[in-house]
């Protein structure tokens, strides 16, 4: 049996496990022991045996963490694991990402209540191979920016990219139930939260998602055995299948009373809404990594909306930032929250390390643009780069638009309904040429009239914007 576990404190000041200096990441953690800077990050949503983890970290371990191929690309709630990972990685630790090949064939019941649909396999390759891909992006990019952050860091290693249909496709049903299954027990599977949500729910649950947890503990298992990886990090709806894999090592691995003391899981909290809803593609809400899905604006303003009582904690768990630097920002954002300082901090840091500087330089010119009330430092070239493949950027020739009024150019393209009702929207006010409100309904558009001679913002009413830039 696996020994009691403790539940974390979900607070952000909390005595530290054990201090000790590293100073190959003291700019980065403040001398802290990983778990204490962790948990100061407000990363830990549970752990097993914490004093124990903290002394088996004091020398390189291999940390990994699971995700499953069920979109093409990784979105915002996956940043909170990987950046967990992340944290290992710039100790010293060895880390493997683990994309699963073949679980996703059978679909994760942990959080839903109702059954996934079957995804295909073409789907899953698919998605498996550019997921690589995003990873190694990601991490990539993540060093890049922790080396920005703390120039002393030695250069850190790509984490190793693996695939469970690599040992899961060839393994025969009779053979695992012999070897796998016969260390599991229907009574502690059925006690799962995972299992009991779906055992609660009208249709029940599958044969085939009862068996995930076996088959996550089969990877740890795995990975435990072939590569020396003593520690799972996962979302805290993935608990039970983690203590899963940890419970098989120990029986198959363990003494005669079928206990290994050096296997440990870590779950972190789930990226939640305001309405407490999982962020993710099947929510309809996701935030993707890639810019084809997300753009560089949309991810920015996403961090940049991000309400005062959030703001804190997404501070700690999505930059490098020291805590301490945080703490200060904070402070000072709540003197005048309206400035929205400690978010302005948080999205342009959080798109630097996701889409690097140019990214951010990009998010920045389109929040001008849309959002801002001072055009005089726009460059033409700059709003063009900023909204490309944003539908609010309409390129257009001459004849479109020089020489036209003002009200056909808006009804033309789009921005209103109609001639007359733009004639009407210009005559209150409400129709604006580059942030001035232009009430002349005869206004014809110059070359004069554009920014650089190449673009007019136009915009109807608060938040109606309409870009167009000559070809």
């Amino acid at each position: 049996m696996l020994e009691p576990v403790r539940r974390w404190p979900r607070t952000v000041h909390r005595m530290p496990l054990r201090w000790r200096a590293t100073p190959r990441t003291r700019n980065l953690h403040s001398g802290r022991d990983l778990l204490s800077e962790l948990s100061a990050r407000q990363f830990i949503a549970d752990v097993t045996r914490p004093d124990d983890f903290a002394k088996h970290l004091q020398k390189t371990r291999t940390i990994y963490a699971g995700i499953d191929p069920t979109a093409k690309s990784l979105h915002a709630g996956h940043l909170i694991p990987l950046l967990c990972l992340f944290h290992f990685r710039i100790r010293g630790h060895d880390t493997l990402a683990l994309i699963g090949g073949a679980t996703g064939l059978v679909g994760d019941p942990s959080g839903r209540m109702m059954e996934r649909s079957l995804s295909e396999k073409a789907q899953i390759e698919s998605n498996t191979i550019k997921l690589t891909d995003s990873i190694q992006q990601f991490f990539s990019r993540a060093t890049e920016y922790a080396l920005d952050k703390a120039p002393s860091l030695t250069t850190v290693a790509q984490p190793q990219v693996v695939n469970n249909l690599d040992w899961l496709k060839e393994l025969n049903l009779l053979d695992f139930l012999r070897s796998t299954g016969i260390h599991f027990r229907v009574n502690h599977m059925l006690a799962r939260d995972s299992v009991k949500l779906r055992m609660s729910a009208h249709n029940g649950i599958t044969f085939t998602e009862f068996t995930y947890q076996l088959l996550q503990g089969y990877d740890f298992y795995e990975l435990f055995r072939t590569r020396g990886c003593t520690i799972q990090v996962g979302g805290s709806d993935q608990w039970g299948n983690i203590l899963s894999g940890i419970d098989l090592i120990n029986k198959a691995e363990g003494d005669s009373s079928g206990y290994n003391e050096g296997c440990f899981a870590l779950t972190t909290p789930l990226l939640t809404t305001s309405q407490g809803e999982k962020f993710g593609k099947s929510s309809g809400n996701a935030v993707w990594l890639d810019e084809k899905l997300t753009s560089y604006l949309d991810f920015y303003q996403f961090f940049l909306r991000t309400t005062d009582a959030d703001v804190e904690k997404y501070l700690k768990m999505f930059t490098l930032l020291p805590v301490e630097e945080i703490d200060a920002v904070v402070r000072e954002h709540k003197i005048q929250p309206e400035h929205r300082l400690a978010q302005k901090l948080l999205a342009e840091e959080v798109t630097l390390m996701i889409h690097r500087k140019e990214g951010l330089e990009a998010a920045q010119v389109a929040t001008n643009v849309l959002f801002g009330t001072d055009y005089s430092t726009l460059h033409a070239k700059d709003i063009v780069k900023s909204l490309a493949n944003d539908p609010r950027l309409v390129l257009c020739t001459e004849d479109e638009l020089l020489g036209i009024t003002l009200p056909n150019i808006a009804a033309n393209f789009g921005l209103t309904s109609s001639k007359s009702a733009a004639r009407q929207l210009a005559l209150g006010n409400g129709l604006y040429l580059n942030n001035v409100p232009r009430p002349d309904v005869h206004l014809k558009l110059e070359r004069g009239h554009l920014i650089n001679g190449q673009v007019a913002i136009l915009r109807a009413g608060k938040d109606k914007h309409l870009i167009l830039a000559l070809r």
